[in-house]
């Protein structure tokens, strides 16, 4: 599980290189504007984007199944992760993309 903590709009592309690299059979999306968007692989091995900007409270995590995606052994990219910190796995990895001119990347 990797879990981004700037902006998503270079995580974004990040997240698209990463999707071809893994295989990805679909259009991977921008997803502002559902919570989570599932693709699939070319070996038919699915990878979610959860994006937990909308996320208010919490219980509302729960209320979507949060936990059928992040324990489901599938790649998990989040966004907005401080928003339900206290949900997340001890052994998630953190990336952090920042930069304007130049990305740097930190993991």
């Amino acid at each position: 599980m990797f879990a981004f903590t700037e902006r998503w709009a270079p995580g974004n592309n990040f997240i698209r290189i990463i999707a071809s690299v893994l295989g990805a059979t679909d259009v991977v999306q921008r997803s502002s504007f559902a919570i989570i968007n599932e693709y699939r692989t070319s070996a038919a091995i699915p990878f979610f984007i959860c994006d937990f900007f909308r996320i208010r409270k919490t219980e509302e995590a729960f209320d979507i199944g949060y936990e059928d995606y992040i324990y489901s052994g599938a790649y998990c990219f989040l966004e907005w992760p401080e928003l339900v910190e206290e949900l997340l796995p001890a052994d998630v990895v953190r990336v952090k993309i920042s930069g304007e001119d130049q990305r740097q990347i930190e993991f």
